[in-house]
Order: structure tokens, then sequence, then C-alpha cells
């Protein structure tokens, strides 16, 4: 919690400016018959605040703003409150958080990819699981873990992260998803003129040609012992990798 109001007030800056051209004059994003004490621009920094610094449990956050930061925020509305209009302000903290990665990354050439496993349930009540079986595409699936060399019913997060481990891109897959075809999703983002780094699960010669053909990314990867036309692989770039290893573990931990 250390300097956490600094780093408020620095990230409610970055938010009005990144939601400029929706916010009005009181700081909200939509009409209020009666204003209240936070705007929703607030809301949001105070949302990505906590995120930024690592606090996961609600109750400790709020225990200590009350207690040692309770000049600093006056006009801090109840917990319940907050919780309500954080999930209606859900979108916005996204286009926020994106617009930060973003000027974050300014610069930036340098990129990591891998993907991590995210079960629901035990494989043995795969059956059983009755969790998002209502629609076929945000069902969860069965899949195959190369890290515990075992199958597990779930989903996949896919993720890009810089080297400095500023996220760039984030998404949720079917376990049954292969990581090479999230490189297609890769190919359609603004990254241009970059260098990304995965493991040997992205080993793909066409999807390889094609990223540095119409984005100028190159797509660097450790060989497979029995390939052909085996190159050396760059031993910073196995040391780079240990920044998204590092980031999912931090995930797990949260």
């Amino acid at each position: 919690m250390h300097n956490f109001k600094t780093n408020f007030d620095k990230i409610y800056k970055i938010v009005k400016s990144s939601l400029s051209d929706k916010l009005n004059s009181e700081g909200n994003l939509q009409f209020y018959p009666r204003l209240p004490k936070m705007n929703d621009c607030s809301i949001i920094a105070l949302s990505m605040c906590a995120e930024s610094l690592g606090i996961d449990s609600e109750n400790y956050l709020w225990s200590k703003l009350k207690k040692d930061y309770c000049r600093e925020f006056p006009e801090l509305i109840d917990r319940s409150n907050f919780n309500k209009r954080r999930r209606r302000l859900q979108l916005y903290i996204q286009e926020a958080a994106r617009h930060l990665s973003e000027k974050l990354n300014v610069g930036e050439n340098i990129f990591l990819i891998d993907s991590i496993p995210v079960p629901v349930c035990k494989i043995a009540r795969e059956k059983r699981c009755k969790f998002g079986k209502d629609f076929f595409e945000p069902a969860p699936d069965k899949g195959f873990s190369a890290v515990t060399k075992s199958y597990y019913y779930g989903y996949k997060l896919h993720l890009v992260t810089s080297v400095k481990g500023v996220f760039y891109s984030m998404d949720l897959t079917k376990a049954s998803v292969h990581d090479v075809y999230y490189l297609n999703e890769v190919a359609n983002s603004p990254m241009k003129n970059a260098v990304l780094i995965g493991d040997k699960g992205y080993l793909s010669k066409q999807i390889q040609t094609d990223l540095f053909h119409h984005c100028n990314v190159q797509l660097e990867t450790p060989c497979r012992s029995n390939q052909k036309e085996q190159k050396g692989w760059h031993p910073v770039f196995r040391k780079s990798r240990k920044r998204i290893e590092t980031l999912f573990s931090q995930l797990c931990d949260m």
C-alpha cells in the first residue's frame, strides 16, 4: 500500500486522458440524476491502482483505505456500491488498461508469447461439469498440458507481454486450441516491426513467414531435436522468456 495515493493520482490522469472523449464535465461516463460522491473516472482509477499494486484482497484494500488513507479519500463510497459500479464499467476499465499498456510499451519491439492451462475441474469430473455448457463457443474443453504431461479440462490463457513485463494482449480459448493458432490473432493486432519470442509450441514455418511478410514480425522459437535445418537459439531469447514465466507465476498466486 506504499504511496497508494500517489499511484492513484497518476493512474487517474491516464484514465481521464484515455477516456476524455467519453467523460462529461463531472468525470462520469453516464448521466446520474444525483451526482455520486465518487465519479466514474475515480472508480476506474481505484480499480486499476489496486490491480497494479497486486492487491487481490478487497477486504484488505477497503480496511487500509478507511484506516490509513481516510484523509486522502474523504468521499470514498461503500464497498457494495463500488463493486456494482465497477462491474458496470468493466469495458471502460479494459479500454483504459489497454491505453496504459500502449503508453508503457511505446518504442518496445521485443515481445514474449506463451500460454497456460486454466482448468475448471478435475479431468475425472469432466462429464459431470456443467460450467459453460449452455453454449458451444464459451464452453470448456479437454486439452493437454505440456508442463504436467497430462490432460486437463478447461481453458487456455494466451498472453503476449513485453520484455519489461507489461501486458500487450491476453485472450482465453478452449483448452483444445493449439498455441500456434493464436498467432493469427497476433497477425491482426497493431504489432509491427517487432521480434516475437515463443517456445516450441509456436513452431510453424507457414505462419512464421506470414507474420514476417504481413506485419514484419520476426518469430523466434527453439528448434526441435529432430527438426531439419537446425539453427542455434540465442541465449538472450532463453533468458528473456523467464519474464513471461514469472508473470504466469504471479497470476497463479492471485
